[in-house]
Order: structure tokens, then C-alpha cells, then sequence
């Protein structure tokens, strides 16, 4: 039995105990941040953490008990590349992070732990600008003093990032994690777009339209389109030839590709008898086609602004014909800046007697708002969620990463927190941005040594 004379530990030297480390603390140790995680999303079966977010930082003394070093292995070569594998032990005040930090944590959404350190939450080390996980926190070390503990000595390591959002609106914190943010894909946005001009003329004798009375076949690329020669005070027609595949004859063998059909660039004009038209090149034979001659046509259709913002190219329309005539047709072509590059003529009508206004539809336009680092965006036809990483305003490229599904052409995607609504125009390839990772190296050197194309080197089930 414990002598009773004896206080064996009162609250006042307790209390003093703890304000002379306190003391110490702020004296002798360094300034660090203390990051809590935030688990958004956790599997329900075996725990494991699908997102998570670190958004807030608590500056905080502490003392550096690895003083002379990181300890661990520290930057080794491996067969997955440099691994960097320093650790790092802390210790600081329990009363300091129960008064401070704890209040802050407990009304706090998706905390786990808010009453002492967590394993798995973050130290921000400014002194190396780098970020530590804890692993493991030691709260009875020094054992009982006067009954009591005082400190938390936290072990930590290097943190390994994943698929985490850091956003803790320091500069300092979050750019450690600038180009480290695993698979990122790139978005090419409709942005807010600008509507094509046009405009054409008007002509006599020239070739309306052209009409293919055979597609022939074997054709590997598109034949060029010779047309016979207008006469001396007239002008040439000029057009391409587009190709169709994959169609099946009537045994079954595939035909490979035929002339789909001929659009003008120029219907040419003087022309008194129809021009002849003659297939030349592309690998096959066969293609024959004809030709039609008006008056009151439309000439070369020239693009006065290609405008921009098309995710798709734009229907063409001309003023209609007179009752007595036919109203002309068009295509239009863009490139991969969603620009108008050309018109092309499918009609050329017949009867204008003045000149038509070409109208070309506007691109998509239901674009606004700005997206914000780190916010989630939605998008409305396939439903996937994703993470902004950047947002190019300027050339509407935006960056995702932590994709849950796959974006589609035409995807309206909405920012959480923003607001902002731009349509999805090109998708492009994941890109992996870890600058350490070697798989693709790895697995191109295995190749040489064990060839899995032919078959299994470790045998057939």
C-alpha cells in the first residue's frame, strides 16, 4: 500500500510538469503544421480508403527527436525506381493539441479521431518542405511521470501520394504536391465559342452536282477527281472524293472501301455540255460518275471566319431558290481547334438571280464560369466525377484527376463549388505525371527476357 503521506503526483506539479515541457517546446523545437485527414469515401467491408481529403492546417510547436537526421533508409535505388524512404519523429504538447487543435476537429465532417493524433493524418516539416505521414503515435512516453503522460511522440514517414486532394490554402504545403498527382486526363472543352461566316456567287454553266453510277472497289485511299476541261472563257470544276468501308458483298467477302461519293470545291462555270468525270489513283478501279450542268448556281463558297468553339462540323444553309429553282446544299469541315476550314458543295441549286447569304450554325455556347483547383466535377450525361487538377482558360484544357468512370464527347461538366458549365470536345489520353515511375521500362525490358505475345512461359492451365 502506497504511503499516504505522500501526494504521489498532485495536479498542481502535474500542471507544472507540463507547463515547463510546453516551455521547452516552444523554446527548443520548430514550427510544424499538423493536417487532419478527411475520409470521404470508404469501402464498407474491409475499411479501405477510396478518397480523402487533407483541407485544413494547424501551425503547432514541436521538438525534433531525430535531430542529427531523417532516419530510415533514405533515397535508395529499387526496382520500381529512386524511392525516397526518410522517417522522421516528433514529439509534441498533449495539453497544447487537446486545447488547440481538438476543438477545432470536433464539429468537423468525416473526422475519424479527434481527440489526440491520428495515424494516417499529415505533418507539413517546413524545414525540409517536406510532408510526413503519421504511422504510429506514442502517448506514454516518458511512462507516467507524477501519474501522468504529457507528450505525443509521433513516427513518421515520408508521405506517398495517392489520390489525395491537398488543399490547405497554404502555398508552402500545397505545392509539394504540384507534380506528384498520379493519372491525370485532359479534357479539350467547347469553351464559349464563335459562329463561321461564309459567303458565295453566283454562276452560269456549272457542274450542280455529280452523281456516282458506280462505286467501284479496292480503293485504299481517295481517288483524285479529274474533270474534263471547261472551255477558253470559262472555268474548271474542281472536286474530291470521299470513300465508304466495311460494306459485304453477296458472298460474303469484304469489298473493301468504294467511292461514297464526289463534293465540290468549285463547280467551275462556261461549261456548255457536261463535263466528263474520271476516277484516277486511290489503289482501286471502277468508280464511274456523271454530271449535271445549271445556270443561277452557287460558285466556290469562301470562309470569311472560321470562328471557333465547334465540337462537330456545323450544317451549312443558303437563301432559298426561287419557286421556279432549287435551293443549294453544303457541308462543312473542321479541324482539331474546332475551326471552319471549308465548305463544300453537295448542290449547287439552280435559279438564283441573287447572290445567297450562307449561314453556318453557331457552336455550342452554354459555357460559363471558371473551375477551381481541387473541385469536384460532374458530368451530365455519363455521370463520372473527377478532381480539377488546372483549367486553361484561355485554350479551354482542363486537367482531372481521381476519375470515377469515363467522360464522353459532349459531356457537359459541372463544378461542385463553381458552378462553372463547359462541354467536353476532344478526349484525350491518361497521362502519368510521377516523376519516379518506371513501369513502362520495367515492362519493355521483362519483354526481352519473357515473351508472353506467343504464349504462357509458365504453361497452359
Amino acid at each position: 500500500m502506497l504511503n499516504p503521506f505522500f501526494l504521489q503526483g498532485s495536479k498542481t506539479e502535474q500542471s507544472l510538469i507540463q507547463s515547463l515541457i510546453n516551455e521547452q517546446l516552444q523554446m527548443y523545437g520548430v514550427e510544424i503544421f499538423y493536417i487532419p485527414r478527411r475520409y470521404i469515401t470508404e469501402k464498407t467491408v474491409i475499411k479501405e480508403v477510396i478518397q480523402s481529403v487533407f483541407d485544413n492546417a494547424y501551425p503547432l510547436e514541436a521538438y525534433v527527436n531525430t535531430y542529427d537526421g531523417y532516419e530510415g533508409q533514405g533515397t535508395i535505388l529499387s526496382k520500381f525506381g529512386i524511392q525516397s524512404l526518410n522517417d522522421l519523429t516528433i514529439t509534441i504538447s498533449k495539453e497544447r493539441f487537446e486545447l488547440y487543435i481538438s476543438p477545432l476537429l470536433q464539429n468537423a465532417s468525416d473526422i475519424k479521431l479527434s481527440t489526440r493524433p491520428k495515424e494516417g493524418d499529415l505533418i507539413y516539416f517546413p524545414l525540409g518542405d517536406r510532408l510526413f505521414e503519421i504511422k504510429f503515435v506514442e502517448h506514454e512516453k516518458p511512462f507516467y511521470q507524477l501519474q501522468q503522460t504529457y507528450v505525443y511522440e509521433l513516427n513518421c514517414e515520408l508521405f506517398r501520394y495517392e489520390d489525395e486532394i491537398v488543399d490547405t490554402g497554404i502555398k508552402e504545403i500545397d505545392d509539394n504536391i504540384t507534380e506528384e498527382q498520379a493519372y491525370v486526363q485532359s479534357l479539350i472543352m467547347v469553351g464559349s465559342g464563335v459562329t463561321a461566316t461564309a459567303e458565295t456567287v453566283i454562276l452560269n454553266g456549272g457542274v450542280r452536282f455529280i452523281t456516282l453510277i458506280n462505286r467501284g472497289n479496292g480503293y485504299t485511299s481517295p481517288p483524285r477527281v479529274a474533270i474534263s476541261s471547261a472551255p477558253s472563257n470559262g472555268s474548271t470544276a474542281v472536286g474530291i472524293s470521299t470513300l465508304i468501308g466495311g460494306l459485304i458483298d453477296c458472298s460474303g467477302n469484304d469489298e473493301n472501301y468504294k467511292v461514297q461519293g464526289v463534293q465540290i470545291i468549285n463547280p467551275g462555270y462556261g461549261y456548255t455540255v457536261a463535263p466528263s468525270i474520271v476516277f484516277v489513283g486511290g489503289g482501286g478501279k471502277g468508280a464511274k460518275a456523271t454530271s449535271i450542268l445549271g445556270d443561277g448556281i452557287i460558285g466556290v463558297v469562301t470562309v470569311t471566319s472560321g470562328g471557333f468553339g465547334y465540337e462537330t462540323a456545323p450544317s451549312v444553309t443558303f437563301t432559298p431558290a426561287p419557286e421556279t429553282g432549287i435551293t443549294a446544299t453544303g457541308i462543312s469541315s473542321i479541324n482539331s481547334a474546332g475551326i471552319v476550314t471549308a465548305i463544300y458543295i453537295t448542290n449547287a441549286g439552280l435559279g438564283y438571280t441573287q447572290i445567297p447569304d450562307v449561314t453556318i450554325s453557331p457552336p455550342y455556347s452554354i459555357s460559363t464560369g471558371t473551375y477551381v483547383y481541387n473541385e469536384t466535377v460532374t458530368g451530365t450525361i455519363s455521370s463520372t466525377t473527377a478532381v480539377v487538377k488546372s483549367w486553361d482558360i484561355v485554350n479551354s484544357i482542363l486537367q482531372v484527376s481521381n476519375i470515377t468512370g469515363s467522360f464522353v464527347v459532349g459531356d457537359i461538366l459541372v463544378g461542385k463549388e463553381s458552378g462553372a458549365t463547359h462541354k467536353v470536345r476532344i478526349l484525350e489520353e491518361y497521362n502519368i505525371s510521377d516523376n519516379y515511375a518506371e513501369n513502362d521500362i520495367i515492362e519493355i525490358e521483362a519483354d526481352g527476357i519473357i515473351d508472353f505475345s506467343e504464349s504462357n512461359p509458365f504453361g497452359n492451365p
